[in-house]
């Protein structure tokens, strides 16, 4: 992933452990769990790491709705995205990850079909995988094709949580 050379971090707690926040000035370009998620981009930490900047107004409106949504007082998120980081066909799978409404679960199978390509399921797991704003961008609704609880970069416990957050959680996986 190629990433803006304009973005600044910060980090902010959340239920589900300290998540980190990057944005560039033209949006919300990452969130990532600090500890044990998948596929984080090298510019995160040590000497090439983004700057810190808990002030940038984008960061500030990113931790507010956050904060509302983890205590359930908000089911959308309106902060302006930047999603440029991926290859055309990640952002459209990306896209499609968006208009899965709160409550709600598809299947890769599904999100596959909405973007056009259904034969493509393994290439949407992968972009599924590596979206570079998890929570907002919520890949955590993504479901294997029986309604099994499949990967998520966070890890499953995480995606478990999220999902009985938003109430879309079948007793059957608890």
């Amino acid at each position: 992933m190629k990433f803006d050379k304009s973005i600044v971090q910060t980090n902010i707690p959340s239920p589900l452990g300290t998540i980190t926040i990057a944005a560039s000035a033209k949006g919300l370009t990452g969130l990532w769990f600090a500890e044990g998620q998948r596929y984080l981009p090298t510019d995160l930490t040590g000497s090439a790491a983004w700057p810190e900047n808990a002030d940038h107004p984008l960061l500030k409106q990113a931790s507010q709705q956050l904060g509302e949504y983890f205590a359930g007082q908000r089911s959308r998120f309106d902060v302006p995205l930047d999603l440029r980081c991926g290859t055309a066909f990640q952002q459209s799978v990306w896209q499609a990850l968006l208009a899965i409404a709160q409550g709600e679960t598809v299947s890769y199978g599904e999100v596959s079909r909405r973007i056009g390509k259904p034969a493509a399921v393994r290439a949407v797991g992968g972009a599924v995988g590596r979206n570079p704003v998890s929570i907002i961008v919520p890949c955590h609704r993504v479901m294997g094709s029986k309604g099994t609880l499949t990967g998520y970069g966070g890890g499953l416990t995480r995606k478990t949580a999220l999902l009985r957050l938003e109430g879309a959680l079948a007793e059957r996986l608890l």
